[in-house]
């Protein structure tokens, strides 16, 4: 009977800590979209009228200021894309509450849609499986892809010939390129982690993991910045000689996000980004993460399609930029066609 008792009485007792602790319910109330350089207002709710102590906020994990439970947000300072709005209240005795929610900031202005128009037509390796592509004084230099297949490569741009190969081990699965500083910077699909080489010679010279951005995909340089894209619609930007990440944009157009970015290329102060498996290029600044241009490319994928059949991983990837003569140069993976193109607004 005793030990019934003590029984009865701990479930009672956890009962009742329930129902106190049950009774407080909160929600953060914010808009679920935004268009960029709206000022929105969000607020913290307790749903049954309970008072409770205090409430710190934060945006994307940074603590920000509020006054009576209220943000009021500029959302230009933000950007676009998906922003995080948590608060941690305190009620009670010494209790406390994570309460979270989200909106989206889409661009406020439409994106410029493009053609193209063919300049010229390279030969292309049919065998190489392209994940990154840079035009460097003259050259071509390419990284390819799959496990046991990668490697990075310099090429003769008016005959497709390797020049010069360094075979990537096995068990990596090569993605991106880029040169900054006097090197060359490789990134790796799956394994964390990227590789610098000699320029001249393609020796490694030291290798760097990744931080948030789990995966490689893409990759180029502002001049000062690497600029990385992970497979989502986020681009990172890491610190030339650390290779820690220092920030990232969004990529969103007025409409949507645009996920899955890939290849990357530097031009003219915008981020040209692949589509992964998609015939197009989306032109990114840099500074927000807005989408301004979209380039459609699926007639050179019809262009391919007529000298050679194309399988399911066969896409659109790889972009290069002879800035010195203003050049353009596009293929795919296993392409056997590299062309120069001259975008056409439409």
């Amino acid at each position: 009977m005793k030990l019934f008792t003590k029984i009865s009485l701990f479930l009672l007792t956890i009962i009742v800590l329930t129902s106190c602790d049950t009774k407080y319910s909160f929600v953060i109330n914010t808009p679920k979209k935004a268009t960029l350089n709206d000022k929105i207002t969000i607020s913290l709710q307790e749903k049954n009228n309970n008072a409770f102590e205090k409430a710190l906020f934060f945006v994307n994990g940074k603590e920000v200021s509020a006054e009576n439970n209220t943000l009021n947000i500029d959302t230009k300072d933000l950007g676009v894309g998906k922003q995080l709005i948590s608060a941690m209240v305190y009620y009670g005795e010494g209790k406390s509450k994570k309460v979270n929610n989200s909106f989206e900031v889409f661009a406020n202005v439409p994106y410029q849609a493009y053609g193209y128009k063919i300049i010229n037509t390279y030969p292309h390796d049919g065998k190489a499986f392209t994940q990154g592509l840079e035009y460097k004084d003259g050259f071509l230099y390419e990284s390819t892809g799959q496990y046991g297949n990668s490697s990075i490569r310099k090429v003769e741009l008016k005959t497709g010939k390797v020049l010069q190969k360094k075979d990537v081990d096995k068990k990596y699965f090569g993605e991106g390129i880029t040169f900054l500083n006097n090197q060359l910077h490789h990134l790796t699909w799956k394994a964390n982690k990227g590789f610098v080489y000699n320029l001249e010679s393609f020796e490694q010279e030291g290798e760097f993991p990744y931080g948030k951005s789990k995966e490689g995909w893409g990759l180029t340089n502002n001049g000062s910045e690497l600029i990385k894209s992970d497979g989502s619609n986020r681009i990172w930007f890491l610190d030339a000689n650390t290779h820690k990440e220092l920030r990232s944009v969004q990529a969103y157009t007025n409409k949507r996000r645009i996920g899955e970015l890939n290849e990357l290329e530097f031009i003219n102060g915008k981020i040209y980004a692949n589509y992964w498996q998609k015939p197009l290029i989306a032109i990114i600044n840099p500074d927000n993460g807005i989408v301004e241009g979209i380039i459609n490319l699926s007639g050179l994928v019809r262009e391919m399609k007529k000298t050679q059949t194309l399988k399911d991983d066969d896409v659109l990837n790889g972009i290069a930029y002879d800035a010195e003569n203003d050049r353009m140069f596009v293929t795919g993976k296993n392409w056997t066609k590299l062309y120069e193109i001259e975008l056409v607004k439409q």
